[in-house]
């Protein structure tokens, strides 16, 4: 592998280095990447690194979401409240809420698959790409890291991960949009109430509708860290 920079003379690149991140081709299974979607709109497209859709979907994703109040009439079904389930939900938001959905579903998979196919072209090319990006605001290359702190550091807080493996665009988006979510959701007040030892005060100051977009956020932080330092 040699440090050429990408100068357009070949059709395709396996992977591209810049000061922002270092973006590669690799298959993947478009059945998983459909089910990140599922999971959360936007996730899917991020894996990969298809920004400008995934902030798109994932955006749209909380804000009708929040006003359709789909998390809140979950939360009601997982307690066996069904009528107030269907009473909570807004009909005018949730019909714009579906269709969204299933593009962003159907989008990821058939991208992963012309990615797939791309990867598999640009593999017989075999052209160099570049390694090193030096730049005044930051400096990327081409390292060998471990998955198991990328693992642990998303863990602890989801996008740590991604700025071990110096995926920055990804890293900001989700450290930013878990502060958006903590403060909402007052995890932090509650966090202090358990300590005090008060768990009935803890739970009722969670605001349920925002704890929902949680575990999708961890989920995915740990997995996309994961498998890019694995690629």
């Amino acid at each position: 592998m040699s440090n050429y920079s990408n100068d357009n003379t070949a059709r395709r690149y396996k992977a591209h280095v810049s000061i922002l991140g270092t973006t590669q081709l690799h298959l993947r299974n478009p059945y998983i990447i459909a089910w990140w979607s599922a999971a959360f709109p936007g996730f899917g497209h991020l894996i990969l690194s298809k920004y400008l859709r995934g902030y798109a979907l994932f955006i749209w994703k909380v804000v009708v979401n929040l006003y359709s109040h789909v998390n809140l009439s979950m939360v009601y079904s997982f307690q066996g409240n069904i009528d107030m389930a269907k009473e909570i939900l807004n009909t005018r938001w949730l019909l714009m809420y579906i269709p969204v959905y299933l593009f962003g579903i159907w989008d990821s998979y058939r991208t992963t698959v012309d990615m797939n196919r791309v990867y598999l072209l640009a593999e017989r090319e075999e052209h160099s790409f570049n390694s090193f990006a030096l730049g005044s605001l930051e400096i990327n290359y081409l390292d060998k890291r471990n998955p198991v702190f990328s693992v642990i550091w998303s863990l602890f807080i989801p996008g740590l991960g991604q700025l071990y493996i110096h995926r920055i665009l990804t890293a900001l988006f989700v450290i930013i949009w878990l502060v958006i979510f903590y403060y909402n959701l007052h995890a932090l007040k509650a966090v202090s109430l358990l300590f005090l030892g008060k768990i009935k005060e803890a739970t009722s100051v969670l605001k349920t509708e925002w704890l929902l977009f949680i575990p999708s956020h961890y989920g995915f932080a740990m997995y996309d860290s994961y498998i890019n330092t694995v690629k």
